[in-house]
């Protein structure tokens, strides 16, 4: 009992900080997508012009649908902006669009937290598919197996060890993230972008975009150890029985 109280008690606020991230990022964009920015580029333009100017022009710029749903995808080399930032020529699209290049040149720089994400990506994948038939496979066996070898709490110990890599994929994203962040708040003022003053409404869009991001890892954390807790207690009882 109290230990659900404190799982709760833990999950809650990490439930509510992730709602108020996600309301600051939408509030924000919102707020600085009415802000037209000087040089009156869009998006796309941005994108384009960012990438050429440091030599990349094996690279896409697509328009999707959808709003904030920009992002960077390395093995299509496509970057994809949304409906909202594609065509716009606000401070606000201006710094989303420059934080996917961020990505951009993080992979050119062979930047090492982006590639231990990438590696990660496939393997945490496979991993959240398969922890918890592993897991339940393992009690299974602890419970009604009668072997030397405990068989059973190894397969459960592998399952909470692939559900882990969720957590871990959470981890090393934050770098990343907020290093593509830095890079484009950079690369806006260098091309000439934005200008000095307007920065500042950049770096509020993409701050609210990072906080969505730690929400994620503190809830992924907080169901780890509830998942790592239960699953271990199932077990400890099916071996006093």
């Amino acid at each position: 009992m109290y230990y659900y109280l404190l799982f709760l008690l833990l999950l809650l606020p990490c439930l509510a900080f992730s709602a108020i991230a996600s309301a600051k990022v939408h509030s924000t964009f919102s707020a600085f997508d009415k802000v037209a920015n000087r040089s009156r580029m869009t998006g796309y333009d941005t994108a384009t012009l960012l990438m050429r100017n440091r030599g990349v022009h094996d690279i896409s710029v697509n328009r999707v649908r959808g709003r904030l749903s920009d992002h960077y995808h390395p093995a299509k080399k496509q970057v994809n902006l949304s409906e909202s930032t594609y065509g716009s020529a606000s401070v606000a699209a201006v710094a989303v669009a420059a934080h996917e290049i961020g990505h951009v040149m993080q992979k050119q720089s062979g930047y090492l937290p982006y590639k231990i994400r990438n590696f990660l990506v496939p393997v945490t994948n496979l991993g959240s598919r398969l922890a918890f038939p592993v897991i339940i496979v393992g009690i299974l066996l602890d419970f009604f197996a009668a072997t030397v070898v405990p068989i059973g709490e190894y397969l459960v110990y592998a399952g909470i060890a692939l559900y882990g890599l969720s957590t871990l994929f959470m981890l090393v994203t934050l770098p990343v993230e907020f290093n593509a962040s830095r890079r484009a708040r950079k690369m806006l003022v260098e091309d000439g972008v934005l200008e000095q003053d307007e920065v500042g409404g950049a770096k509020k869009v993409l701050n609210a975009a990072a906080l969505t991001y730690v929400a994620s890892l503190l809830i992924s954390f907080v169901y780890f150890l509830h998942f790592l807790i239960m699953m271990l207690s199932l077990l400890g009882r099916g071996r006093n029985r």
